[in-house]
């Protein structure tokens, strides 16, 4: 289908949970309040929601978070996700510490791809981002690798920190070392990002052509989002850049969102939405329900406004929205 502005919404966001077995600084810290179990839907409401969804040209979904795999039976929803006529694509986002235990059940589902959120490979660091202690930098290291050894397409997300900066080139090594994406994302000022310092993209460029002087712009299209990719004779992969602050791409944003407590947004900056919720609940028929949905979607402003914070109406956390 296609929004007021004309242009085409085929992608769909699908949060299953706002929880998270991490407690990443920009993201959800402690303190955070969750949504009680009652309040998220249900697995058989999301596919309702995700048919109505196909029904409408949606063919095109990312199951995400909080952490989506903290959630029990959540390859088995992927795998129903995958069941319905006329979808396309069905990928993950992941932070991969559970990742390795639900690898043969997501590949038997028929998952397409799996986005890891890594923000550092040095173990240290990664627990004072994300308060989790241990060994876990290196177990998703792990799995990543068992990602790629089984065949599937995966792409590496990095956060763009100050103060993990000096790291970078470390995780882009990733796309010399292994056929895989590794995308730098430029901190949103939404939740807790807000009040944390971030990195633009072209220092981030000016950094990595230090380590391939030949990185040049890369027009294959790689994905369904806004990442704007690099190539190098030196990676076996591309490195991509995801800059909301720095390239406003709202002109091809072909995305809605559902959050875990069933509310479609059309954009993340603002708290415009529809609650789907209420409607499933409330007995509504499946063209009530999908009459709502395109409503909503036909709403989608024509561009975020991240430069201009005092207009934004969104004041929930990251987690709550599903990203």
């Amino acid at each position: 289908m296609t929004d007021q502005f004309g242009r085409i919404i085929d992608y769909m966001r699908v949060s299953v949970t706002d929880r998270c077995n991490l407690r990443c600084e920009y993201c959800m810290p402690n303190g955070v309040p969750l949504a009680g179990h009652s309040d998220i839907l249900r697995y058989e409401e999301m596919l309702r929601v995700c048919e109505a969804a196909v029904s409408l040209g949606i063919v095109k979904f990312k199951v995400t978070g909080g952490e989506p795999l903290v959630r029990k039976g959540c390859a088995g929803f992927i795998a129903g996700l995958k069941a319905l006529p006329s979808v396309e694509q069905v990928t993950l986002t992941t932070n991969g510490l559970l990742l390795g235990a639900y690898l043969d059940e997501l590949c038997a589902a028929g998952i397409d791809g799996i986005n890891i959120s890594l923000n550092t490979l040095r173990d240290d660091e990664y627990g004072r981002l994300t308060g989790f202690s241990g060994n876990a930098a290196q177990t998703v290291l792990k799995t990543l690798k068992d990602c790629v050894e089984r065949g599937l397409k995966l792409k590496i997300n990095a956060v763009l920190l100050a103060k993990t900066f000096d790291g970078l080139p470390d995780i882009a090594m990733l796309a010399r070392d292994m056929p895989v994406d590794v995308r730098f994302i430029e901190l949103m000022p939404l939740g807790e990002g807000a009040g944390m310092e971030g990195v633009p993209i072209r220092t981030a460029i000016e950094r990595l052509r230090g380590f391939w002087p030949d990185l040049y712009p890369d027009d294959e299209k790689r994905g369904n989002g806004p990442a704007v990719y690099y190539a190098s004779s030196g990676l076996n992969g591309r490195i991509g850049f995801i800059g909301a602050l720095s390239c406003v791409f709202c002109g091809k944003c072909n995305r809605a969102r559902l959050t875990a407590t069933g509310v479609l947004k059309p954009c993340l900056c603002y708290a415009d939405g529809v609650n789907l919720n209420e409607l499933l609940r409330n007995g509504c028929t499946d063209g009530e329900l999908r009459e709502a949905m395109r409503g909503c979607i036909e709403k989608k402003p024509r561009t975020h406004c991240f430069s201009d914070p005092v207009n934004m109406t969104e004041l929930k956390k990251m987690n709550q929205i599903g990203g």
